[in-house]
């Protein structure tokens, strides 16, 4: 499969540039998995800052304690997977977003 290296890149940005990286090879990648799997990047980032935003503040009510773990573990987590399927030549959509990307 082509583009190993960027699939793991974008994963792997979300440790150094989680919205820059994706977007930028968004904007410079013509494949269109590619734009797909960035796309779907930049959107789960944004979408996991606001979730784990909105349990941070319920946190004082222990509403969004539980919360604020599990959205924090994804954004973890998931790009883990996410580079270990493109290093495997396997396909890979972001939980929750990935739907959204057809």
């Amino acid at each position: 499969m082509e583009h190993k290296g960027l699939k793991i890149l974008i994963h792997a940005s979300t440790w150094f540039a989680p919205v820059l990286a994706p977007l930028i090879v968004y904007l410079l990648i013509s494949d269109r998995d590619i734009k797909s799997l960035s796309l779907q990047a930049v959107v789960f980032h944004f979408v996991i800052g606001i979730l784990i935003g909105i349990s941070a503040f319920f946190s004082w009510v222990l509403i969004g304690l539980p919360f604020l773990v599990v959205f924090s573990l994804m954004a973890l987590i998931v790009p883990i997977i996410g580079i270990i399927r493109a290093a495997n030549d396997r396909p890979f959509q972001y939980p929750i977003v990935g739907s959204w990307f057809k």
